[in-house]
């Protein structure tokens, strides 16, 4: 089941990045993401460095989808979401597969929402679909500006809906974007197959 997207775009990979109230945010999207959704989904949640990540099994009894950390060198698979490990950048390499690097922090975070976006649209191009969530840092507005400037469809979780609109206001002052969406309209771009996007309305950040 591909993302029903206006004009019969198909999209290949789903990155999502957010920080401060993105578990709770997941939480009310990731579980609607369908079985046999034919794209691979690559998440940065801002973690501690410090302590392991217990995000994969805490979203995948919950998920349709198959959720792991990602791994240096793992292919990436359609149905599958993965999730940075704490204290590396993930990026995504040709293959396409995934790329840990121990890089400096950008934006003081590592992983970097930036560094994943911007690797995957140097792969994927216009068939990337790049979403922005709550978060309480700059992290990710560069990334979906250069996901934006390749073609791809750019989102960002409304901020008046959001637990913290920082990232999110940052993204929007980065450039325009395709939509601004509360967490329920964001799920069903992926199980509205009728519609997708186009039962939306977009509302563009400045030019």
């Amino acid at each position: 089941m591909s993302l029903a997207l206006p004009g019969g775009r198909e999209i290949d990979a789903v990155v999502i990045g957010t920080s401060a109230g993105g578990v709770e945010a997941l939480t009310m999207l990731l579980p609607h993401l369908p079985a046999g959704l034919a794209a691979p989904v690559f998440i940065v949640l801002h973690l501690p460095r410090e302590r392991p990540s217990l995000l994969a099994g805490i979203f995948a009894p919950r998920c349709a989808l198959t959720v792991v950390e990602a791994e240096d060198k793992q292919p990436a698979e359609a149905g599958t979401i993965y999730f940075a490990p704490p204290d590396y950048h993930m990026l995504i390499d040709l293959g396409p597969q995934i790329a840990l690097s121990s890089d400096e922090p950008v934006n003081h975070s590592r992983p970097a929402i930036d560094v994943l976006f911007e690797s995957a649209a140097d792969v994927y191009g216009r068939r990337l679909l790049g979403i922005i969530l709550t978060g309480a840092s700059a992290d990710g507005a560069a990334g979906l500006d250069a996901i934006r400037r390749v073609g791809g469809v750019t989102v960002v979780q409304e901020p008046d809906h959001a637990y913290a609109s920082l990232m999110i206001e940052a993204a929007l002052k980065a450039g325009p974007v395709d939509y601004v969406l509360p967490l329920p309209e964001i799920a069903g771009l992926f199980t509205n197959r009728e519609g997708g996007m186009g039962a939306v309305t977009p509302r563009p950040g400045p030019a």
